[in-house]
C-alpha cells in the first residue's frame, strides 16, 4: 500500500510541492484547499503530466477534509503570504486563525501523522500547531533552515565558482531576520570558506542570506518564494518517509538543548520515520550562543502576541 501524504494549501508552494512529490512516486498526495474547484483543477493537471514524467502517483485535489484522512505526513502551506514591506510578524494574527483551524481539522483526520510547518512566522505557527494538536514534540516540524540553509550554499557556491553540492554550511534559529548562519563551519569541499573568500565578504553574504525571502519577495512585487521552500520540504518529506536518517536544520521544540527550553528554533536535527529522531547539539562560540538566544527571544515574544 502507498504511503499518503497531504498538503494543506494549493497556493504556489504548496502545489509545487505536490508536483514534487508526485514526481518522486513514492506516495500519492492530497491537495486540500477551501477555494472550490482550485485544488482539484491543479490536481488534475499534475496527475495528467504522470504519463510523460513517468509516474503513478495519484493525485487528488479536494475542499473536503475527509480525504486527508489517515496520511502519514501532513504539510501546512495555507495562510497569508507575506507581501512587500511586510514583516513575518505582521503576518501572525491572521495565520494563528487559519493555522489553528487547520490543526483541529489534521488531528480529527490523521490524529497519527508528522506535522511540517511552512507557514509564515513558522517558528510561532509550529508552536501554536504543537499546542492546538497536542501531539509529541517529534511530529511537529518546522521547516526553515532547510531553505536558509540553501539559500547561503547558493551564495557561496555562485561566490567562489564552485558547484552547490561542494557547499556544506549550517543556518540556524528563527526563519526570519533572526536567524544565524555559521559561516566559521562552512565549508567549499572540506575547506573553510574564510580561506576562499574575505570576511568583509562573508559577513556581506550571511546578511544576504538572512534577508533571502525579503528579496525575492521585492523582485516579485506580489506574493513569495516557492521553488526553493517546496525543495526544501521534498527533502524533509524524503528523510522521513524513507526513513533516511538525514541531518538537517529544522525548527523544533526545544526542552532545555542548546539552553532554550519550551520553544521552536531551528538546530540541526536528525529526520526518520518517527520524524525528530534526535536533536544535535553542536560547541557554539559565545557569540553564535548569544544569536541563538536572540533568535528565540523573538519567537518567544511572538507566542506570547498569539496568546498560548
Amino acid at each position: 500500500m502507498r504511503s499518503k501524504i497531504s498538503v494543506i494549501g494549493a497556493g504556489f508552494v504548496g502545489s509545487t510541492l505536490v508536483q514534487r512529490l508526485a514526481e518522486r512516486d513514492y506516495a500519492d498526495v492530497v491537495m486540500f484547499d477551501i477555494i472550490p474547484n482550485m485544488p482539484q483543477g491543479k490536481a488534475l493537471d499534475i496527475l495528467e503530466s504522470g504519463p510523460v514524467m513517468g509516474y503513478d502517483s495519484q493525485v487528488t485535489g479536494t475542499n473536503e477534509w475527509a480525504d486527508t484522512a489517515d496520511s502519514e505526513i501532513v504539510v501546512v502551506t495555507s495562510g497569508i503570504p507575506r507581501k512587500p514591506g511586510m514583516s513575518r510578524d505582521d503576518l501572525i494574527k491572521t495565520n494563528q486563525k487559519i493555522i489553528t483551524q487547520v490543526t483541529e481539522q489534521i488531528v480529527k483526520y490523521s490524529p497519527n501523522s508528522i506535522i511540517i510547518m511552512v507557514t509564515n512566522p513558522m517558528d510561532a505557527m509550529a508552536q501554536l500547531t504543537l499546542h492546538v494538536s497536542g501531539f509529541p514534540r517529534e511530529r511537529v516540524i518546522g521547516q526553515g533552515g532547510v531553505l536558509d540553509t540553501s539559500r547561503f550554499r547558493t551564495f557561496i557556491a555562485q561566490e567562489v565558482g564552485a558547484s552547490v553540492r561542494d557547499v556544506q554550511a549550517y543556518v540556524l534559529g528563527g526563519h526570519g531576520d533572526t536567524m544565524v548562519p555559521l559561516s566559521r563551519m562552512c565549508t567549499v569541499a572540506g575547506i573553510p570558506i574564510s580561506e576562499l573568500i574575505p570576511q568583509q565578504r562573508i559577513e556581506e553574504i550571511v546578511q544576504r542570506a538572512r534577508d533571502g525571502g525579503a528579496e525575492i519577495v521585492k523582485l516579485l512585487g506580489t506574493g513569495s518564494a516557492y521553488f526553493a521552500p517546496s525543495a526544501s520540504v521534498l527533502q524533509m518529506i524524503d528523510s522521513i518517509l524513507l526513513d533516511k536518517k538525514m541531518i538537517m536544520p529544522c525548527a523544533v521544540y526545544l526542552q532545555g538543548e542548546y539552553g532554550i527550553k519550551n520553544t521552536f528554533v531551528g538546530v540541526p536535527v536528525q529526520l526518520g520515520a518517527k520524524g525528530l529522531e534526535k536533536v544535535i547539539e553542536i560547541e557554539l562560540t559565545e557569540s553564535e550562543r548569544s544569536q541563538l538566544q536572540n533568535s528565540a527571544n523573538a519567537v518567544q515574544e511572538l507566542v506570547k502576541v498569539m496568546g498560548i
